[in-house]
């Protein structure tokens, strides 16, 4: 394994690895640092926890110059991943004292105004972004360095116009960076467009499918908060975070579970962005256990120690149900995925496994379960058997 001394990073650089006890680079810092440090545009795919915030940062820190106005971007698709990297970059700069601020909606736009002043890197989503650029209150000119963060996430999105329309204001000659969970066509296309024979990287998958146990129950649609409430209340180890296709689900599930002295936390986009920091802040702490959410919470959030991811209900999408499983069985530890399905899911699930082929999800035999009081009743589904069948 290359060492950081042998990646071409300044002492600076060195001194604050060192000091934050980041002694071995990941496989993507490894393979992508050498590059970026040399100026080269990259487009890695890497999972979210895997160490890229630094390799990106690494070439940001090294050739921004305090006090010289903006010189480095980097786009993300939610503000929670926005304030993520914005102290993570503020951490890697410790000796070079860059001020990096984050931007993103849903907050006071002034204060941002202020703060774009004197700011040296800036994290932003791009909704937020572009409507700096139209109040002429961020100045694009100076660019060295752009950085898309997440890239998959942003243009599943529908960002696609708004990433193209930032990336039209920066300079031509620039530094040019794509970090990504999947590769996918339109982010080859986009790179084809604004990239320079970019450097492609490709990091092995983080969690270990091999330490990954996915299994799924099949319930009508009335009893499967009885059936979660009960296999919460019995298990005792790590983080567990239960995802949901909608906001109104979540907070169904989190009211009925506090109603049943089961303590939980959720975040989705409907709360306000003080209360998803603090939310996220509780649960990285581990001061709150269980996390509901949507899945806002599944991409870019870097979490440690999540135990076993809930699906409530089956993402429509295959490549959220990637990502919500990716919360766990990271870094060599153990995880469990465990889906709840009725009758409404089936669909769903049939197409995760008809595009992942190689993934193995095992049937499991319901337990007994007393039921929960969940509220005024509700009709019962008619239920059918799932098949699991590949299509």
């Amino acid at each position: 394994m290359i060492t950081f001394d042998k990646m071409g990073l300044n002492n600076q650089l060195l001194n604050t690895l060192q000091k934050l006890g980041i002694n071995q680079p990941t496989q993507i810092q490894e393979l992508s640092i050498p590059h970026i440090m040399q100026g080269k545009d990259v487009i890695g795919e890497s999972a979210t926890g895997s160490g890229k915030t630094l390799a990106f940062g690494c070439g940001i820190i090294d050739k921004v110059i305090p006090g010289q106005g903006l010189q480095a971007l980097v786009l993300t698709p939610t503000r929670e991943l926005a304030e993520q990297v914005k102290d993570a970059l503020k951490q890697f700069s410790m000796y070079k004292k860059l001020n990096v601020i984050a931007i993103y909606g849903g907050v006071d736009i002034n204060p941002q105004i202020r703060f774009l002043a004197g700011a040296d890197v800036v994290v932003a989503t791009p909704g937020r972004f572009l409507d700096h650029y139209q109040r002429r209150t961020i100045n694009t000119s100076k660019i060295k360095v752009l950085v898309l963060d997440e890239a998959d996430r942003m243009l599943d999105m529908g960002f696609i116009d708004d990433v193209e329309k930032i990336i039209k204001t920066c300079p031509t000659k620039r530094q040019t960076m794509f970090f990504s969970a999947t590769i996918s066509p339109r982010i080859k296309r986009l790179a084809d467009r604004y990239m320079f024979k970019p450097t492609v990287i490709l990091a092995v998958n983080f969690v270990d499918p091999s330490k990954l146990k996915q299994v799924y129950y099949d319930v009508q649609k009335n009893m499967k908060l009885s059936l979660l409430a009960h296999m919460l209340k019995s298990e005792k180890s790590g983080l567990i975070m239960i995802f949901c296709n909608t906001r109104n689900t979540t907070d169904f599930v989190l009211n009925a579970l506090r109603t049943n002295k089961i303590e939980a936390t959720s975040i989705h986009g409907g709360l306000s962005q003080f209360q998803r920091t603090k939310t996220i802040k509780s649960f990285t702490d581990g001061r709150a256990l269980i996390l509901i959410c949507t899945d806002v919470a599944a991409r870019g959030l870097h979490i440690d120690n999540v135990s076993h991811v809930y699906n409530y209900e089956i993402p429509h999408n295959p490549k959220d149900y990637i990502h919500r499983i990716g919360r766990t069985a990271r870094a060599g530890e153990r995880g469990k995925v465990v889906n709840l399905l009725c009758n409404l899911d089936y669909e769903n699930f049939s197409r995760i496994l008809g595009a992942y082929p190689n993934i193995h999800v095992s049937k499991e035999e319901v337990p007994h379960f007393k039921t929960i009081s969940i509220g005024p009743n509700r009709s019962r589904p008619q239920r059918r058997p799932f098949r699991n069948h590949r299509r």
